[in-house]
C-alpha cells in the first residue's frame, strides 16, 4: 500500500518537473547498446570500463550468464579487421540484374566489413547455426594475415582447413560455441533496422544457452517467441523421439515492431478483390460477398491466406470479420446500447465489454458496429481487414524428408547436402516479417535456402526483396556425395544450387510467357531479382607496414630507407594490384553498399573519375598516381558531392586547395 501511495506521489511531482534527462540519456544508451546492461536492466558499470580498457576491471560477483571466454569474444567482436572483400565474376550469375548477394568466406570478418555500409538496414536475418553436437567446427575468430592465413586455411590448398575443437575433452563444450554466437550476434545486432527481426534455428543441446545469450545481446524485453519446428526426423538416441526444433525469435526495437503492416498486406490484397466485385456487380452486398468468398476458397487453396475465410463479411465500405466484444475476466466495461432498430437494450457480455463506450460511439458514427437483427446479439466492433494485426503461429509442420527430396531434384538427384532448410518455412516467415523491397541478411548461408526462399516469393508476389547469404569456404568430407560430385567446399555448393534455381525460375518465366522475352528490355526486366554477385573474403589490397630500424645505422640512414621502403609500397598499391578489387576495399570500408553502381566519367580528360552510387551514398573517386591540375580545379567549384583520391597523388598546394574548397568532402588516403 506505500509503494502505491509513493507511486502516486511521484507521478504527481513528475507533472511539475522538468524531464528526467539522464534517464532519457540512459535509455538511449540500453537502446544502442543493450550489452550494457545487467539482466535487472541496470547500466553495468563495468561493462562501461571495459570499453576503455577491458584488462583493468575487477570483476563482482551478481547474478548474470558468464562463460569461459566471454569476454574476449565481446572484444573481438568490436575489433577492427584487416580483411576486404573481392568480386568473383565467374561465379556470379545475372549480376546486372540483381541485387543478391553471396560472400564465401569466415562470417564474423564479413560482418565486420558490412558494418558500415549496411549498418541498421537489415530488415530481417534468418541464421541456422552449427548446432553444437561436441564435433569441431570451422570458425576461428583469429583472423590474422601474417600467421595463419585464412585463404589457405579454407581454401583447401596444401594444408587444407584448421578447425577449432570443441570436444567435451576441451573442458569448453558450451564455451567455444557460446563464444562463437555472442561475437557474431552483437555485429548481427547493429546491421538491423530498428524493427529489425531476427529467427534463429536451433536444437535442445543450446537453445536454453542461446535464449540467455540473446537476452544479454538484444534485451530480455525484445524477446517474441519461439517456434516449435516438427520436422517428423527422430534425432534422439534416447527413449524420447526428438522430431522438433526451435526458431526463437528477438527484435531489435520491440517499439519500433510493425508487424501488422506487413501481415495486413494479405488483407489489402483481399480488399482489392472486393473493390473489383464491387464495380462488377454495382454493390450489391449480397453477391460481392458471395463471390468473394468463393474467391477466397480458391485462393486458400494450400496457400497462407488460409483463416481469413471468414473475413469475408463485406459492408458499403470494403471487408471486415466482427471483434470480440465480452472482457475475458470481470472488470470490463458496463453501460447500456440501444438497438437502432427495435431501440431495445442490447444483450451484453457476462464480464462487460472490452471497450469503452466512447470508442463503441466513435466506431458506431464510422459504420463500424456490427448489428444482430434485434437487440438479443451483442453488438461488435467491426475490425477491418487490411488493418488487422496477425500473429505467427508457435507451431510449424513440415516433414523435411521432402525438403531434402526438393533439393535433391534440383541437383540431379544427388544427395550433396544433410537436412536443407525448409523453402516453404523460410517464405512462410519472410512473408510475416518482410516488405516487397526489404534486405534479407544469413550468415550461415549452408546450402542457400534461404536465397531460394527469396528468389521465389519476389517471382510470387512481385517483390523486390534483396538477400545477403555468407557461408564459409568449408571443405566438404572427401567421402560425401557432395565431395565425389565435385563441390569441394560448402560455399560451392551455396551457389551451384541459387545458380539452378535461377535457371529454373528463368524457363519457367519463359514457358509461362514467352512473348515478353523477344525484346532486350523487355528480357531485363523479367530477369529483375534473377541473380547474385559474389563476392569473396581474403586480405587487404593495401601493402603491409612490414619496415623496421637497423640500430647499425644512423638515424639519417634510417629515415631515408623508410622514405625509400614507402615510394616502393605506394608504387604496389597502384602498379601492382588490381585496381579493381582496391576500389571495392576503398568504397567497402567507406560505408558504401557493395550493390553500388560505376559510371565513367568523360568529361575528365587528364585523370580516370568514376562516379560511384549507392542507395543513400554518391561520390567521385580517382585512383591514379597523379591528380592533374585541371581535376583539381573542377572540384574546387563542385564541392557538393564527396571526392576520394589517393595522397600521395597531391602535392601540398593541391592538397590545400582542395581542404580549403571542399572541406569534409574531399577524402584522401
Amino acid at each position: 500500500m506505500e509503494e502505491n501511495k509513493l507511486s502516486i506521489i511521484n507521478s504527481k511531482l513528475s507533472i511539475t518537473r522538468t524531464p528526467d534527462y539522464n534517464q532519457e540519456r540512459l535509455d538511449t544508451i540500453k537502446k544502442i547498446y543493450p550489452d550494457l546492461f545487467t539482466l535487472e536492466g541496470k547500466l553495468d558499470i563495468n561493462e562501461l570500463k571495459k570499453l576503455e580498457d577491458p584488462e583493468n576491471v575487477n570483476e563482482v560477483e551478481r547474478y548474470e550468464f558468464r562463460w569461459f571466454g566471454k569476454s574476449k569474444a565481446k572484444r573481438e567482436a568490436f575489433m577492427p579487421t584487416d580483411a576486404t572483400l573481392i568480386y568473383d565474376e565467374g561465379k556470379s550469375v545475372n549480376p546486372n540484374n540483381s541485387e543478391n548477394l553471396i560472400i564465401e568466406g569466415e562470417n564474423l570478418n564479413v560482418l565486420k566489413l558490412l558494418s558500415s555500409g549496411y549498418r541498421n538496414k537489415i530488415k530481417c536475418i534468418y541464421i541456422d547455426p552449427p548446432y553444437n553436437t561436441g564435433k569441431d567446427f570451422v570458425y576461428r575468430d583469429n583472423y590474422k594475415k601474417d600467421k595463419a592465413e585464412y585463404w589457405e586455411e579454407t581454401g583447401i590448398t596444401e594444408n587444407g582447413i584448421k578447425i577449432d575443437t570443441n570436444t567435451d575433452a576441451s573442458g569448453r563444450y558450451h564455451s567455444n560455441w557460446l563464444n562463437m554466437m555472442y561475437s557474431r550476434l552483437l555485429i548481427a545486432r547493429q546491421l538491423m533496422r530498428e524493427d529489425g527481426v531476427m529467427f534463429i534455428s536451433i536444437d535442445d543441446n543450446e537453445v536454453h544457452h542461446l535464449r540467455k545469450l540473446c537476452d544479454i545481446v538484444f534485451g530480455e524485453e525484445n524477446f517474441v517467441g519461439q517456434i516449435i519446428w516438427q520436422t517428423a526426423t527422430d534425432n534422439n538416441p534416447t527413449q524420447i523421439a526428438t522430431e522438433h526444433e526451435y526458431v526463437i525469435c528477438y527484435v531489435k526495437n520491440t517499439e519500433e515492431q510493425k508487424f501488422w503492416e506487413i501481415s495486413s498486406e494479405k488483407g489489402k490484397f483481399i480488399q482489392e478483390k472486393y473493390e473489383e466485385l464491387k464495380n462488377k456487380y454495382n454493390k450489391d452486398i449480397d453477391e460481392i460477398q458471395s463471390n468473394l468468398r468463393k474467391w477466397i476458397r480458391k485462393q486458400t487453396n494450400g496457400d497462407d491466406l488460409s483463416g481469413v475465410s471468414h473475413y469475408s463479411y463485406v459492408d458499403e465500405i470494403g471487408v471486415f470479420y466482427p471483434g470480440n466484444s465480452a472482457n475475458t475476466k470481470q472488470g470490463g466495461y458496463t453501460y447500456d446500447i440501444l438497438h437502432p432498430i427495435t431501440k431495445k437494450v442490447c444483450a451484453k457480455p457476462d464480464y462487460g465489454y472490452r471497450f469503452t463506450k466512447e470508442t463503441f460511439d466513435n466506431a458506431d458514427n464510422r459504420g463500424d458496429v456490427f448489428w444482430g437483427d434485434n437487440e438479443n446479439t451483442i453488438p461488435k466492433i467491426k475490425k477491418r481487414l487490411d488493418t488487422v494485426m496477425q500473429k505467427l503461429k508457435s507451431y510449424y509442420y513440415e516433414d523435411n524428408r521432402a525438403t531434402t527430396k526438393q533439393l535433391k531434384d534440383l541437383m540431379d538427384n544427388k544427395k550433396i547436402f544433410n537436412n536443407p532448410k525448409s523453402i516453404n518455412f523460410l517464405k512462410h516467415i519472410f512473408k510475416f516479417v518482410v516488405s516487397k523491397n526489404d534486405v534479407v541478411f544469413d550468415f550461415f548461408g549452408g546450402s542457400g535456402s534461404t536465397a531460394q526462399a527469396i528468389m521465389e516469393l519476389n517471382q510470387e508476389d512481385g517483390g523486390n526483396r534483396q538477400c545477403i547469404l555468407v557461408q564459409i569456404p568449408e571443405a566438404t568430407d572427401p567421402k560425401s556425395e557432395a565431395y565425389k560430385a565435385g563441390y569441394k567446399r560448402i560455399s560451392d555448393i551455396t551457389i551451384e544450387r541459387n545458380k539452378r534455381v535461377v535457371e529454373k525460375l528463368i524457363a519457367e518465366k519463359k514457358g509461362k510467357q514467352p512473348d515478353l522475352f523477344t525484346e532486350k528490355e523487355s528480357e531485363k526486366e523479367q530477369l529483375k531479382g534473377l541473380g547474385f554477385k559474389v563476392f569473396r573474403l581474403t586480405k587487404s589490397q593495401f601493402p603491409r607496414t612490414e619496415w623496421r630500424p637497423e640500430i647499425d645505422k644512423t638515424d639519417e640512414e634510417n629515415i631515408q630507407a623508410f622514405k625509400d621502403y614507402v615510394k616502393v609500397k605506394e608504387l604496389q598499391l597502384t602498379q601492382t594490384l588490381n585496381i579493381n578489387d582496391l576500389l571495392i576495399e576503398i568504397l567497402i570500408k567507406r560505408g558504401f553498399e557493395l550493390t553500388f553502381t560505376i559510371e565513367e566519367q568523360p568529361q575528365f580528360i587528364q585523370n580516370k573519375i568514376q562516379l560511384i552510387k549507392d542507395s543513400e551514398k554518391t561520390a567521385y573517386i580517382c585512383l591514379d598516381a597523379e591528380l592533374k591540375e585541371e581535376t583539381v580545379e573542377y572540384f574546387k567549384t563542385n564541392t557538393d558531392t564527396k571526392f576520394i583520391c589517393l595522397e600521395r597523388a597531391l602535392n601540398t598546394t593541391k592538397k590545400w586547395n582542395l581542404k580549403h574548397y571542399m572541406k569534409e568532402k574531399i577524402d584522401a588516403f
